[in-house]
């Protein structure tokens, strides 16, 4: 699939994206996965529903959902390059996410987030809304 606005691109053809962009950020510059392996990083891909954002070729922001594309989705390792950024890019990436033919009927979508939640509100995210009702596993290391 593919979305164009002006000369960006999103698109999920995991063909264009540079994962030493990708594993750049998240290891540099995300606070949630500086200790993830490349290899991690390559696996998290290959198995999620992947958008690249684009200016030209370049890869300047990237998302991707965990799926079972029937009940549930999980979106995680969002960002937009920093020189990007208070361009709407975010906000048409999430457009682009919400609306990706294979992700629609769902249950529920979740997404974890310390610092983004104005831009998610944005998108009807709100907290749990019975927290009671989930637990979780975490790694030790876990944000």
């Amino acid at each position: 699939m593919e979305w164009k606005n002006g000369g960006f691109t999103i698109s999920t053809d995991t063909a264009r994206l540079d994962i030493d962009v990708i594993h750049g950020y998240l290891t540099g510059e995300s606070y949630w996965a500086r200790e993830r392996t490349r290899e991690q990083t390559e696996a998290a891909i290959r198995h999620s529903i992947c958008f690249g954002v684009y200016d030209g070729a370049a890869l300047i922001g990237f998302a991707r959902v965990v799926s079972d594309r029937a009940t549930f989705a999980y979106i995680g390792d969002v960002f937009v390059l920093e020189g990007y950024r208070g361009r709407g890019l975010s906000k048409w990436l999430m457009r682009s996410i919400l609306e990706h033919p294979e992700l629609q009927g769902l249950r529920r979508w979740v997404l974890a987030t310390r610092d983004a939640h104005g831009l998610y509100s944005q998108f009807g995210f709100a907290e749990l809304k019975h927290p009671d009702r989930w637990m979780e596993l975490p790694a030790p290391n876990a944000y």
